[in-house]
């Protein structure tokens, strides 16, 4: 059965059933709220204003002129006790810019990555995207719900590891090696970062965004 897609405040509100058509009514719509559902009679309920049925919100804090949302994620077939990413698992990761009223985004897929690894490539290419829109030095926040890359970040643990020649405390090598350096050297051009987290699939609107944007992308991987 195939999705449906609510769009409550958007270009175009009503329900949806392709998610592409449904992105059109939302991308870089101001306030937009949109759901996507399983069935028509809850996506209804939600555009009647069912209270059962959450709308999306938006997490409370003081916006900067840039807001990014980034997200990752894998489908693991190996993510069992003991198990593994398999090579075939699908991963992508995805981000969203916001800068005044223009809106850039961009995602893409690869094979046998982790969800982690997914996370950290979509704030690497957020920020690389940044800088080449010579947005850079502007006060940007960034929005992600995983705890692994932003208290890696925040708590100085990707500095310390770069200190010790990329190893942890205990003399184990750090995981992910590549991709930290990278995010560590580009962090150097973002002197006005801000580094937010906020709770994955709780109905954000920035990173249902991003969630919906990443999980397309594995649907079309082949």
């Amino acid at each position: 059965m195939g999705k449906f897609y609510a769009i409550k405040r958007g270009r175009k509100p009503g329900i949806y059933t392709s998610w592409e058509t449904a992105k059109r009514q939302v991308a870089g719509f101001s306030g937009a709220v949109y759901k996507g559902f399983s069935d028509r009679a809850s996506a209804e309920a939600f555009l009647a204003g069912n209270p059962a049925v959450k709308t999306v919100k938006t997490a409370p804090r003081q916006k900067a002129a840039i807001i990014v949302y980034t997200d990752g994620g894998s489908r693991n077939t190996g993510n069992v006790k003991g198990g593994n990413v398999q090579t075939t698992d699908k991963a992508a990761w995805a981000y969203r810019i916001q800068a005044g009223a223009k809106t850039y985004q961009g995602t893409a897929g690869q094979y046998g990555a982790t969800n982690n690894q997914m996370e950290m490539t979509a704030f690497l290419e957020a920020l690389r995207q940044l800088y080449k829109l010579k947005l850079n030095e502007q006060r940007i926040q960034v929005i992600s719900d995983s705890r692994y890359l932003l208290d890696s970040i925040q708590k100085g643990w990707l500095k310390g590891w770069a200190d010790n020649g990329w190893r942890k405390s205990d003399g184990a090598p750090v995981k992910n090696q590549e991709l930290w350096r990278a995010i560590l050297q580009a962090l150097d051009y973002f002197p006005k970062l801000e580094l937010i987290w906020t709770k994955g699939h709780n109905q954000e609107e920035g990173n249902e965004f991003v969630d919906h944007l990443l999980n397309e992308t594995m649907d079309q991987m082949k």
